[in-house]
């Protein structure tokens, strides 16, 4: 039987911070951060000061600089942004960015030595292995760890080991008897189970990405290394290393790895195929818009789409958007979503229910961690945040979650201050959330990083946990049966969760959000576990030095300041002024615009009216034309009848003359013979 723990030599802190400073370039002086410039990229540089400030002096509370020291205005951007972070937590952060750019900066430094990284195996036998890093070969021991120098077996109240012929405690971690070779110490890899076995992919080590493939069979508890072949024999088997990544099984003979950091990141999120029959690995081709590359990201499986949710992108930007890649069409689409989202966040855990809900718990900006839980319906898009009700875990991030039926376990984590050591379930059909068990004392399960998977043992579900980081990298094996205990009766309507929806968990933490103006390491979190028996005189002396030198440069700048500072009010008080009398002028316009706006409607009815008129008076026009022409035919007509008839009467007239001289009035003639 064996259970490990991690013991690491070295120097403790606050000597380790302090040689970690002078390696980096920090004097004292006040050209010592042209040092840190030349060596590191600005970001970097300029959170490496203002840690080691905030560190040594404190929080920041000097003027700011002058608007044409761009430089040094960037510095107190930097070192003010860290807020009332701890002096102990700074010095953490200096030391672990520092290890992420340059993780041979230890055994580099001149006035200290190597020492070795020690793995501690509980067991009656030594055997030494070899880890190679950064060319280097280190002895990695496995003996009996001994607290007085005496040989000691312990055994912590909730972590139990016993004869593997079956696991007969519930809700107890058990730590399995391991034998081949240990993986390398790490967290943030990938972990997924097919066919009892358990695949661990990538991860953070020392600030350096790994890229090996390691199983562990279930049966046997036996670890091998997986040898990759290239699919191409001409060239030499190759994958990136990475953390931060996601590790999901598919079609069981394939597994799929979605996004993590990477020393040089692509533009847009990959999935990486290893197919467990070739043992090959290959880059999945898709089609649409794919979301922007990321880590610290929760992949979720959902049928046959990968839902993929939050994280941190390059440019160390924290995300809340969501994506769905199709495993048969292989195509990405960006959901337009209802309701409120969950706060832009990484290292969060998520889980899938009735294949139509997804949850989302916990995480962490680069100031504060979470315990809020959002549901997304999966068929409605629509966003909620339930009421929660139960045991309420504590704010962490960096935690590990699986589900077994309807249970969902959550495991580990860190919240700022340590390691969270309360192991959580939540019924997601009641969303009742109970403490199974407590890890306190056992510190390889309470940190963050680690991975959780499910798997089976003589036929009963068992929790697989492995790896993590708590100021220590841990490569060592849990694993817990279940009891099912906080199984609820009620289960989830077939409506979407409530609606209810209460503001998003981000003002409870008076922290100010760093992410505007400075970034963190590369692995994406400003999130640290605090340490034990810190001495904090050579910080106070560091302190008074300091202190010092920004006083004689307060005084020298006072009375500058002063004077510019009531110029600003006065320019202040004259352009309020200013503003005032435009204000009353834009009324006063406003007011004439509004008469003119009243006339001018009026002179267009009036206008309207007239046309209306012109119309009919046109058309009037127009009737009289016809009857005048009318009249002036009937005219012409009776003057040419009148000139007719009087033509008729003169003729009438001539003819009885000449006929009366002719001798022959007709008329006369005519009375005779009567």
């Amino acid at each position: 039987m064996a259970a490990m723990t991690r013991a690491r030599s070295g120097l403790a802190y606050p000597e380790r911070f302090y040689a970690a400073a002078a390696y980096v370039g920090f004097d004292g002086s006040d050209d010592s951060a042209k040092g840190v410039i030349s060596k590191f990229s600005n970001d970097v540089a300029l959170l490496l000061y203002a840690l080691y400030q905030q560190a040594t002096v404190g929080p920041c509370k000097v003027p700011k600089p002058k608007a044409w020291s761009p430089v040094e205005q960037s510095k107190w951007n930097s070192w003010n942004g860290l807020g009332n972070m701890a002096s102990t937590e700074a010095m953490r952060l200096f030391v672990k960015i520092l290890e992420e750019e340059d993780p041979g900066w230890y055994s580099r430094a001149s006035n200290f030595s190597v020492e070795p990284v020690v793995d501690v195996e509980m067991n009656h036998n030594e055997k030494a292995e070899t880890v190679v890093g950064n060319g280097n070969a280190f002895p990695e021991i496995k003996t009996i760890p001994a607290e007085n120098g005496n040989l000691i077996e312990t055994q912590d109240k909730n972590v139990v080991s016993e004869d593997f012929g079956a696991v007969s405690v519930y809700d107890q971690w058990v730590t399995p008897p391991i034998s081949g070779r240990r993986p390398r110490p790490r967290y943030e890899h990938g972990a997924a189970v097919i066919d009892d076995r358990m695949y661990i992919f990538g991860g953070n080590h020392n600030g350096r990405y790994l890229s090996d493939l390691q199983a562990l069979d279930l049966k046997s508890w036996t670890w091998s290394r997986v040898e990759v072949k290239s699919a191409d024999e001409a060239s030499p088997p190759t994958v990136t290393p990475c953390a931060g990544h996601s590790l999901i099984p598919w079609e069981g003979n394939k597994l799929l790895s979605v996004g993590g950091h990477t020393r040089d990141p692509s533009d847009a999120l990959q999935v990486k195929v290893f197919d467990l029959q070739l043992c090959t690995w290959s880059t999945l081709k898709t089609y649409g818009k794919p979301p922007v590359s990321r880590g610290g990201h929760s992949v979720t499986l959902v049928g046959t789409s990968l839902v993929v949710f939050g994280g941190q992108d390059a440019k160390r930007s924290l995300l809340n958007d969501l994506h769905i890649l199709d495993l048969e069409t292989l195509t990405w689409d960006e959901m337009n979503m209802l309701g409120l989202p969950p706060s832009p966040r990484a290292d969060h855990a998520a889980a899938v229910h009735a294949e139509r809900y997804l949850l989302i718990f916990g995480g962490g900006s680069h100031a504060a961690c979470f315990n809020d839980l959002h549901v997304l319906d999966l068929q409605t898009m629509e966003w909620s945040r339930p009421t929660q009700q139960g045991e309420i875990p504590s704010a962490r991030a960096g935690h590990a979650g699986a589900t077994v039926g309807e249970n969902w376990f959550i495991v580990g984590g860190g919240n700022n201050k340590s390691g969270v050591s309360e192991m959580v379930v939540l019924n997601m059909s009641a969303l009742v959330w109970s403490v199974v068990t407590s890890v306190q004392g056992h510190p390889p399960l309470a940190c963050e990083g680690l991975s959780l998977a499910l798997s089976s043992y003589n036929g009963e579900d068992v929790l697989v946990s492995f790896g993590g980081y708590n100021g220590q990298y841990s490569n060592e094996v849990n694993l817990l049966k279940p009891s099912h205990k906080s199984t609820l009766q009620s289960k989830m309507i077939e409506t979407p969760v409530p609606d209810s929806v209460s503001a998003v968990h981000n003002a409870t933490n008076p922290t100010r959000d760093l992410e505007s103006e400075l970034g963190t390491g590369q692995d994406g979190k400003i999130r640290e576990f605090t340490m034990d028996n810190v001495d904090s005189e050579p910080m106070v002396n560091k302190v008074d030095e300091t202190s010092e030198h920004l006083i004689s440069t307060l005084k020298a700048e006072k009375e500058e300041l002063e004077s510019s500072l009531n110029k600003e009010k006065l320019q202040t008080l004259q352009l309020k002024q200013e503003l005032t009398d435009a204000e009353t002028r834009n009324r006063d316009l406003y007011k004439e615009l509004q008469a003119v706006r009243s006339q001018l409607a009026a002179e267009q009815s009036r206008c309207f009216k007239l046309e209306v008129d012109v119309a009919e008076l046109r058309q009037k026009l127009q009737t009289m034309d016809t009857l005048k022409k009318e009249l002036e035919l009937l005219q012409r007509q009776k003057a040419a009848s009148e000139q007719a008839a009087l033509s008729s009467k003169h003729r009438q007239g001539s003819g009885g003359v000449w006929g009366w001289l002719a001798g022959t009035p007709g008329q006369t003639t005519d009375d005779d013979d009567a």
